[in-house]
Parts: C-alpha cells; structure tokens; sequence
C-alpha cells in the first residue's frame, strides 16, 4: 500500500552524505579491546573529525553484487530516471573502504601462520567485493608502542613480507598500539581511512563520467538526468560540495528537458523536487541564502504548472505543499545554525505556502474522491507493486518503467487512479494543515509578526472546526479576538465570532453561546438585520431555559448531537447563573457611569448616573441594575422597575448615597456596574462592567469623536447625545466646608535664632457649638528636611530649644461658641535663614444632619504664611597693632588690639543689651574687659564697635595658630518690651603667633613743642636664650635735633634688658617724623629691624611753642 507520507522526501536524501567505511574482525561484544576501538571511532564524535559513517560487519558479509558492467547503450532504453535503492545502498551498503582489524605484533612467535590467516581474511573480504572498486586496508592491533620508523628492522621486514602475502600496498597497512593514546592513534587512522575513501569516490566519479561517450539525447535522455545526479552523489560523499553543486545544477536543467506527458510527469516532478531539495541546501551550506531562495523560486514556477493528470490533481498540490515544507525546513536549520532571517524573508512564508496548498489540496480531494459508498478498491491493489517496493523514484506501482504517452492498460490505470482516490479519502487533511499553520504560527510569532501569526491562528480555528476539535477552536479564535478588537477589524471579528458561535453551540455551552451572541448583536457586528433578528431570538430562548434553533452552517449529523447536549442541559437543574464580563467584549448594550461631581462635600450626598443603550434589533428587558462602590460592602440597587431598553434609545437611571465619615479625604470609585438579563427562575446573566463601564471599542470611539471636524446634530434637550458622556468613575469626598475664620498676627521678617511671635486668631461663624478645637501648627510638612531640624515651635517664650518640635500637633483649644474669638501665641525660633512656609491647622467637630440622619462632621480651616528669617546683625573682627595697623600675626608677649564691628541688618531697631568676650587659654587680657556697647540701640544700617587689649603668652614649640575664642552678643527687639533676649555666640578667628628674638618699645610724652626738650626712652629685651650682640643707630630727621648715642654697640644678656635715653628738640610744629632708630641683630642679619620697626612709635604730633602767661590772658579766659 502506498503510504500516506508518500510526499515525504526519503531519509537517505535528507541526511548529509559521509564516506561509507566498513569495520571487519572486531568482536565488540565479547572482546573488551576491539569494544574500546569501537568507541572510540563513534563515541562523541567531534566536528573537527573527518565526516566518515563507520559499520562494524563480518569478515564474510554479503555485499551488495556488482552488476555486469555495460560495454555499449546502443540498445538499451532506461526504465526510469533514479533506482529507489540506489543512495541507501552507497550510503549504508557498498564501502568506500574495507578495514580489516587482525591481533599481530611484530614480534609474534608464530608469525608465519598468523600472517597466512591474515592473508585468508583478505582474501575472503575481496572475494565478497568481487566487481567492486572499494579499497581494502589492514590494521594490526598491538599491544606494545611501535618504535619510530626505520629503527625497528625486524617490523619492517615483516611489514613488508605481511603485505606481499596480502597482495596490499604500503600505504594500507597500519599498525594500532592499544595503548593510552588511543584516540589519538584512532584519528590518525580516520585521516587515513579518509584519504582512501576520497580515492575510491573518484574513481566512482571518473567511471559514471565515462559512459557519457556512448549516450545519445534522444533515447538516453533519462541517462543523463541519472548519471549527473549520481556524480553530484558522489562528489558530496567526497565532501567536495563546490562540484557537487554543480553537477546538480546541470541535473536539474536536464530534468525540465525531460518530454513530460501525464505518464512520466509524476517522475519528472520527484525527481526536480529532489534535485532542488540537494541544489538549496548545499546554497544553505555555503551561506548563499539568496541563491537557495532564487533556486526555489525558479523551481516553482517551472513546476507548478505541471499537474499532470487532472483526476489526480490533489497529488500536484501535495506535492507543491511538501515542497514549500521542505524548503521552510531547509530555512530554518540554517537559521538553527547561525543564518540571520529577516521579517520579510523568514521560514514562516513557506509554511504558510504549504498550508494553503494543503488545503487547496483537501478542497480538490473533497470534489474528485467523493465516490458513493459502495464504490471500493480493486482487487489486488494497484499500488502493492509486485516486488513489494518500487523500483523508480516517481512511477506508478502498476505500471513500473514505462516510459510511452500512453498507459499500457486503460483498465489498470483506472483502477489505480480509483485507488488513489479513495486512499486520499483516508487522509486527515485537517491534522497536515494544522501542523503546517502551527509551524508558521511560531516563526511568524518568532519575527514579531503579529498580523500574519494572528491570520493564521484563525485559520488554524477553522481548521480545527473542521477537524470536529470544537475546543480547541475555541481556544485559539477566542485568542484572536482580542487582537481583532482592539485594531477594530470589525468584518473579521463578525466572521470568526460566526465560527465560534457554531462551536459553542456544537458543544452547548451555555455561557459561550450567550457570550458570542451578545456580541454579534453589538454594534462591532457586520450581520444583517434579520440574521441578528435570528440570533437575539436564539438568545431569549436560551435565557428562557429552552433549546435554541441550530446554526446555518452547522452539519446536519453535528446539529442532531448538539440538540441532544441542549435537551440535557435543559433538565439540568444546576446552576443556571452566569456572570460575563463584558468589558473586554462588544456587546449589544452600552453601559457608562459616572458621579456628577469630581468631589462632594462630607454634608452632601453621593450622586451616580448610569446611562444604557442596545444595539440589538428588538427591544430588551433587564431584571435588575445594580452598582458597585469601593467605599461599600454591597451595592447600590436601582429600582427594578422601567429596565426596558429599545434599540438606539438613551436611559439613565441615577442612585444617590450618604458618604461614611471615614472616607474623608479619600477616593471613592465605581468598581463594577451589573445588569441582570434574564429571570432567577430560568437563566440569568450578569453583565459586568469593571469601573465605570465602557468596551472594547469605546476608548476609541470616544477618540475619533473628539477628533472629528463633523458637526454634531443638535440633540434634543431631553434627549442626550452618547458621545458627549464621558465616564467619571471616581470622586473624592472632602470634609465639610469650616465656617471659622484663622488669623495671624506677626511683625515680619524673623531674625535668626530669636522667638519669633505669630498670635492665631480664631473665631466660630457656625451656628452650634464647634467642639474639640484644636490646633496644629508649626513648619508646613514636605519641606527640606534641613528646615526641620533648624525650626522650633513652642507656646513659651521662656522654654529652652533643644527639643523643641519643628510641628506643634492638635494643641487643645476647647469648645467654640457661636461668634467666639480664642487667641492662641506661637513662638517660632529659626536657627538658620532662609524662607519657610508654616501651616496653622485648625479641627473641629459639628453635628449636622443629611437627608435625615444625624452625623458628625470633622472641619478643618488650614492657613499658611510664608516668613522670611534674616540674619540680625553682622559681625566684622579684626586684630590690629597698638598703632592701629592691620595685623597679619601677632607676636608672644606683643601687646595688640581685638576690634568688633556690629553692623545691624535688621529692618527693627535691636536693643544690645550686653556683650562678653570669651577668651581661648591662648589670649589674656591686658585690663579686665568691659562690654562697650551695653544699652545700645542700633536703627538698621547702625554700627557698634568694640576694641580690647589682648596679647598671646608663650606657646607650645611649634604651633603657628591659635584659637581666640568667642565673642557673646546678647541683643533683643526694641520694639516689644515681652521679646526675650537672645544670646548670639560669634567665634573668633584662628590667629597666627610668632616669636621674636628681641622686642622694642619707647616712653614717650604723648606730644612735644617747638624748642622744648622731648625725652625719649627706649627699652630693648633680649627673648632669646643666647646673648646679643645688638647694633644701634639714630638716623637724623630734619624736624628734630637730638641729644645721645648716635650709633652704639651693646651686648644683651639672656631675659635682660637694655635701656636708651635721648633728648629729642622738635624744630617745626605738626605730625612729624621721629628720628628713625635703627637695630640690628649679628646673630639674626636679616628681617629683625624692620620688624622692630612696627613696635616703635614713628611719629609724634608737635605743638607750637606757646606765648608766656600772664594775668591778663588769664582774665580774658
């Protein structure tokens, strides 16, 4: 019988062709050695070795008998194009190579009768090749490593008495130590055995080439299809796939030379299917992609017009069906091995080529083998052929190598066409579509090619539905629909959710059926009136409990099954209540809700409006309308009465509630709507809509509405227009509106680190008693977390700050009475500067009544203030010499002068009420230091300034800068007489200190006169631990003669001090120069004197010389 995968292409043409080598004399069952050999020619082959197929057979196994070789063609006329036998027998039954294992070491004791026993082996394995060109090779398994050659004298005389008695040449002859090494060893052999089979192919090529000679193309056109064919066999056993590609190439043209006729067109057919299958997969194997897809392209246009005989036409589309699956095949091994595929250019195309030729395949099966069912098959069989195999790729089982136009028996080929007929009756068309569309599904789904992956889900439905597997059709329409939906591919959503409709009721389920019907009668469904006019009937049936009408295109063996599903699911009495949820569907009716405001007050109450119309042709009656709230544990149900809708028509229905005293401040949203279809008595559904309602279709319909430049008919005013109503599926409900008024009183903008006052003024505008008042206030939340922790809040001026919160919460205020005025006082110290925003919160209680109950509201009155904190004054320090120099350093012992700047920068007068200067151990006071500026008022712009006598003690070795200290101001408003002082604490700064070898000061009246003796007294102290040798000079200045050592040279003993007295004669009034004293250190050269210099008074202010008093200027004063 032919099978039904007689379109398959046979393995042996599929599989990738390897030189056939045969193993002889290994035992591999009972010999552990020859086992081991065995394993390591075929287990875990890499693919880095050489592509050979190994068999293990007998020493004197049977090959396939050569046959006499022809010497003239002169006569002969071919039977057929290929031998069915011809591929598997040089891939798995004549050998390139015959290898001959034999256990022999060279240094055999016995080694003339074992060499003659291997001569007989070889003797026996050529004898079964008589005819043959395979090669012939011996391997001698050794136990022991061979030595290099040449060394071994006794192994190469034996070696070459072993191959004269073999009849063998050098080259096939091996040895194989059974040693470690054996793998290594083995892939040696393989490369030789490799070499041996490459000769052997050849010289297979060069034979079939040779009888080109005696071929002539008008008998012998056969042979030159069959001859190119096998030496491209051959060259790709030879691995050398560049000429095998083209002598398949030169088959493939000779192929459609061929005279095709309806008695050979089935051979020619299989044979280029064949020929192209080799040509596009040795292209796939270059990685010339684009030639595979040209030659297939060309292959089907050359062929798919040749269909042969046309009462058999279902064979031509299964053959161009297998053609279109083997090229996709093809295709997608190489993209499995690395090719890149595009979204254009993938395999899936041609799976679904070969779908759609499978199923024109099951179309022309349904029309030609559609005998009566008396009609059987001959007897015998027309396709059992005689030898129980064909001998010919292609030809016909009843009439094997017949070449002619005509059959040789009209008879015989009726009744194998009548054969073929009914067997393709047999054939499961459904199940080869499927597996076909499954297969593109997966690629087209692989390049993300919805479109196409979804077109042929549907087809795989139908097919299915075809096939009777009514669940799985479901499944997979089902899944498509959503896709068609959502791009509103509204004729195509009409007809698959035909087809489900037909399944649903073939199954009778109840809920599907409801489910698709609903939508067909929607407004997405393209049906006719009177179609869904037939459907909403079926639709009250079934809701009535009752058998509803079959479905038109239903068959008649499947209507009679499902109205027997019907009946029983009739005298069921479980449950019969369904709930569909219709917000991913388009069904007959429309649904939207919304609340009437996007927020309600606490007092007032919850207002909804649900708005329904249907699509269907009769009018309907709904059993109940119920909404669903996030705040509520049931639903809100409307009266049950006037649910009828008609066709078009707008109803809206409105429900109002009270809101729950703890959903202040939150959302409150519309969860589901429900719409009760039927009667509790017989069927009921519910129709759900999630959250305010809405479909598939009406996001985008909304879309196109507010998009669209048509002007809208004017709707009458008790009518409303659909489109304009928009879902409001959420509201917030919001405490009731307080009837206080917060004020604040404050004088801005605080200063830094002071208490800031802001007196809360509240009073009551209700017209009962606000109970439990209370009071948050301090910094609004949601600011930077750095003005939370500089910002105090307190209700006391007097309380420390440390752990002040920066938020004062529910401050107890008490009860309010109508038209009562509470003041509270805040205190607010802000540490740092900069703008913050503070937020007086302000709660209270009051009874009220909605619609008819008694509730208790919570208000709130919130306030907020932005205040600006500045800094109150600025502090300028400065270290300055006792002349009032800019100092950079002091000096150890040194007096000096610490000056302050208070430069106010308040827009208030600030009152200083004191300040302190706190010294570092490093600085002492000259004199007991006294705040300056005690009871000072500053205005803004004003400055205050301090001076103190300080010098810096001896220092530890090494330090260059001290610490001051710190200087306190204590300062409050002068403007409120309650406002607490505040401390202000300025750090001083670090101050460098020097040493200095010798120090220098001068007594000196505070000014002179003209012509009147001015003594100057100068005092020198060595500070070092050395004597000094210390030279002093008086350079002379032109407003003063003087009187003493004008240069001297004096030697100063460690800590003791040397003294220098000069008369200095001022010669003009005014400030003048002192004469300039000069000193300098041999031990310390260079900056000594011009440091001395800055201790040294250098100028002095000279008065006029006076007149003599006398009694008259004494009276006149």
């Amino acid at each position: 019988m032919i099978s039904p995968t007689q379109w398959d292409l046979p393995p042996e043409l599929c599989c990738r062709p390897m030189a056939f080598v045969a193993l002889t004399g290994l035992d591999v069952v009972y010999n552990a050695v020859h086992r081991a050999i065995w394993d390591a020619f075929c287990a875990n082959r890499r693919a880095d070795r050489v592509p050979i197929s190994f068999k293990v057979l007998p020493g004197d196994h049977e090959y396939p008998k050569c046959r006499t070789k022809r010497t003239s063609y002169e006569w002969y006329i071919p039977k057929g194009v290929l031998k069915t036998g011809w591929m598997n027998k040089h891939l798995n039954l004549v050998p390139a190579l015959v290898v001959l294992f034999f256990e022999l070491d060279w240094d055999e004791p016995q080694w003339k009768e074992r060499q003659s026993e291997c001569a007989t082996r070889v003797e026996i394995v050529r004898t079964s090749l008589q005819g043959r060109n395979t090669k012939v090779a011996v391997v001698l398994i050794q136990k022991k490593t061979p030595l290099p050659p040449g060394e071994d004298l006794v192994a190469s005389e034996r070696a070459a008495s072993l191959c004269n008695a073999c009849d063998l040449s050098g080259k096939s002859l091996f040895v194989l130590p059974h040693t470690d090494h054996l793998v290594g060893y083995i892939i040696r052999l393989e490369n030789a055995f490799y070499e041996h089979a490459q000769t052997y192919y050849y010289t297979e090529i060069r034979r079939v080439k040779s009888h080109k000679e005696f071929l002539n193309k008008t008998t012998h056109q056969l042979l030159f299809v069959r001859h190119q064919f096998k030496i491209a066999f051959f060259s790709e056993l030879k691995q050398d796939t560049q000429n095998a590609l083209k002598y398949y190439r030169t088959a493939y043209s000779l192929v459609h030379e061929l005279r095709a006729h309806e008695t050979n067109m089935l051979e020619i057919k299989t044979m280029a299917g064949f020929i192209n299958y080799k040509i596009c997969r040795l292209c796939f194997q270059h990685n010339t992609p684009l030639d595979a897809i040209a030659q297939f392209r060309k292959h089907i246009d050359l062929s798919k017009k040749k269909i042969g005989s046309s009462e058999l036409a279902f064979e031509h589309t299964a053959w161009m069906s297998k053609q279109f699956q083997s090229f996709g095949d093809l295709f997608d091994e190489a993209i499995k091995l690395g090719l890149t595929a595009i979204q254009t250019q993938n395999p899936g195309f041609y799976y679904q080529q070969a779908a759609c030729y499978a199923q024109e395949r099951k179309s022309q099966a349904g029309q030609l083998c559609s005998h009566p069912a008396g009609v059987s098959c001959p007897t015998p069989d027309p396709q059992d052929p005689p030898s129980g195999a064909l001998d010919f790729y292609g030809q016909r089982a009843w009439r094997q190598g017949h070449q002619s136009i005509d059959p040789p028996d009209g008879e015989k080929e009726k009744g194998g066409i009548l054969a073929l007929q009914l067997k393709e009756r047999e054939v499961l068309h459904s199940e080869l579509i499927i597996a076909l569309l499954s297969n593109a599904v997966a690629q087209f789904k692989k390049y993300k090619c919805p479109r196409m992956k979804s077109h042929l889900m549907v087809q795989m439905g139908e097919e299915y539905y075809n096939a009777k597997d009514y669940t799985k059709a479901l499944k997979l329409l089902d899944y498509v629909m959503c896709d068609y939906r959502t791009e509103r591919w509204w004729a195509l959503l009409t007809s698959i959710l035909s087809t489900a409709l037909c399944c649903s009721y073939l199954m009778a389920h109840v809920k599907d059926y409801i489910t698709y019907s609903m939508e067909l009668l929607g407004r997405a469904s393209t049906l006719k009136e009177e179609q869904k006019s037939r459907i909403e009937k079926n639709l009250i049936r079934v809701l009535m409990n009752e058998v509803p009408e079959a479905e038109p295109d239903c068959e008649e063996a499947g209507t009679k099954a499902a109205q027997a599903l019907w009946s029983d699911r009739v005298a069921l009495a479980g449950s019969n209540h369904y709930t569909i949820e219709v917000q991913d569907y388009v069904p007959f009716v429309q649904c939207k809700a919304r609340f009437l405001s996007p927020s309600f007050h606490l007092d007032d109450p919850v207002q909804v409006q649900v708005f329904l119309r249907t699509d269907c042709p009769h009018p309907v009656r709904f059993a109940k309308l119920c909404v669903s709230l996030s705040n509520q544990e049931s639903s809100e149900p409307s009266s049950q009465e006037n649910l009828c809708l008609l066709p078009g028509k707008i109803r809206s229905y409105s429900f109002s509630f009270g809101a729950n005293t703890e959903d202040v401040g939150k959302k409150v949203e519309i969860t589901a709507v429900d719409l009760m279809l039927g009667s509790e008595s017989g069927r009921c559904v519910f129709l759900n809509w999630r959250g305010g309602g809405g479909d598939a279709a009406s996001t985008q319909e909304a879309l196109q509405a507010s998009r669209s430049f048509k002007r809208r008919a004017r709707v009458p005013d008790q009518q409303t227009d659909w489109d304009s109503v928009t879902i409001q599926a959420s509201t917030m409900i919001i405490s009731r509106v307080p009837r206080i008024s917060v004020q604040l009183s404050h004088q801005p903008p605080a200063l830094n680190n002071e208490m800031y006052l802001i007196t809360v003024s509240i009073q009551s505008h209700e017209d009962t008693v606000a109970r439990d008042v209370k009071l948050t206030a301090g910094l609004k939340p949601g600011q930077d977390a750095n003005l939370t922790q500089s910002t105090h809040v307190t209700l006391t001026a007097s309380e420390g700050c440390e752990d002040l919160p920066a938020l004062l919460p529910d401050i107890h205020i008490g009860d309010l009475q109508p038209g009562q005025t509470v003041e509270k006082r805040v205190f607010v110290r802000c540490v740092s500067t900069g703008p913050r925003v503070f937020l007086f919160h302000v709660a209270y209680c009051i009874s009220t009544s909605l619609e008819g109950h008694s509730i208790t509201c919570r208000c709130h009155k919130d306030e907020t203030v932005t205040i600006e904190t500045i800094v109150p004054f600025e502090v300028a320090v400065k270290f300055v010499s006792t002349k009032f120099e800019p100092l950079d350093r002091v000096y150890v012992d040194v007096p000096f002068l610490l000056m302050t700047d208070i430069l106010s920068a308040s827009p208030w007068p600030l009152l200083l009420e004191t300040s302190q200067l706190q010294l570092a151990p490093t600085l002492t006071p000259l004199d007991q230091p006294q705040s300056q500026v005690e009871q000072v008022v500053l205005q803004t712009g004003e400055c205050a300034s301090e001076c103190f006598c300080l010098q810096c003690p001896p220092v530890d070795t090494g330090t260059s800068s001290v610490a001051s200290g710190q200087y306190l101001i204590s300062w409050k408003r002068s403007s409120s007489a309650e406002a607490s002082v505040v401390q202000t604490s300025v750090p001083l700064p670090h101050v460098l200190v020097e040493t200095i070898p010798l120090y220098v000061h001068a007594d000196l009246p505070s000014f002179g006169r003209v012509r009147e003796s001015l003594p100057v007294q100068y005092h020198i102290e060595n500070r070092t631990g050395l004597v000094q040798d210390v030279e002093i000079t008086v350079e002379p200045s032109d407003a003063f003669m003087f009187s003493g050592l004008k240069q001297v040279r004096v030697r100063i003993l460690p800590g003791a001090r040397q003294e220098m007295l000069y008369n200095f004669y001022p010669l003009m009034a005014g400030y003048q120069t002192l004469p300039l004293l000069n000193i300098s250190l041999l031990r310390f050269p260079s900056p000594a004197n011009q440091l001395l210099q800055r201790f040294l008074p250098s100028r002095i202010f000279v008065k006029p010389q006076g007149r003599p008093v006398d009694d008259t200027s004494i009276a006149a004063a």
